[in-house]
């Protein structure tokens, strides 16, 4: 006997709730994603070494951590080893859009709620889809500014609601 279709792989489907709700086409009102930017320093850097923030675990990082993230390490990286001698890239797009059933939490709001009737929820921000081994942040330096990057990189993994640990490959030219 056949399978039946499925709209998204089983990977997705153990992983996670549902599949990704992406389609933004047919979400009205689904926010922008709160990162302003995702490479910042000077790209044009002859880096040496790479420092990855990698995830450990599988889960959904929103958008909000994200930017939390990126503007703690380009304060810091901006200022201990100066603007000019590192790349910094965000790898990842919150594209999973995240809905909420809001119910009202006071007194006398149980005439006015419906419950579970029509649950589907409206959009309430955004969050990316991270699976174990996947890099989240990348900065790309010279040697020397390595150990301090990783410092700074380390900072960065607080921000996320997921183990993560660094990681530092040495570019080969």
């Amino acid at each position: 006997m056949a399978k039946p279709a499925r709209c998204f792989t089983k990977r997705h489907a153990k992983a996670f709730s549902g599949p990704p709700y992406t389609r933004e086409e047919y979400i009205h009102g689904a926010p922008q994603p709160k990162v302003v930017k995702w490479v910042m320093g000077n790209p044009k850097v002859e880096a040496e070494v790479e420092i990855r923030l990698v995830a450990l675990e599988r889960a959904q990082i929103r958008h909000n951590a994200l930017e939390a993230a990126r503007v703690a390490v380009h304060k810091a990286l901006s200022s201990s080893i100066g603007e000019n001698n590192y790349v910094f890239i965000i790898k990842r797009y919150p594209h999973h859009v995240l809905r909420e059933h809001k119910f009202m939490a006071f007194a006398g709001a149980d005439r006015l709620q419906e419950g579970m009737r029509h649950a589907f929820g409206k959009p309430v921000g955004r969050a990316v889809r991270i699976y174990p081994g996947q890099d989240i942040l990348v900065v790309k330096t010279k040697k020397q500014f390595a150990d301090k990057a990783k410092e700074i990189m380390k900072m960065a993994a607080y921000k996320m609601p997921i183990p993560c640990r660094v990681e530092v490959i040495e570019l080969s030219k």
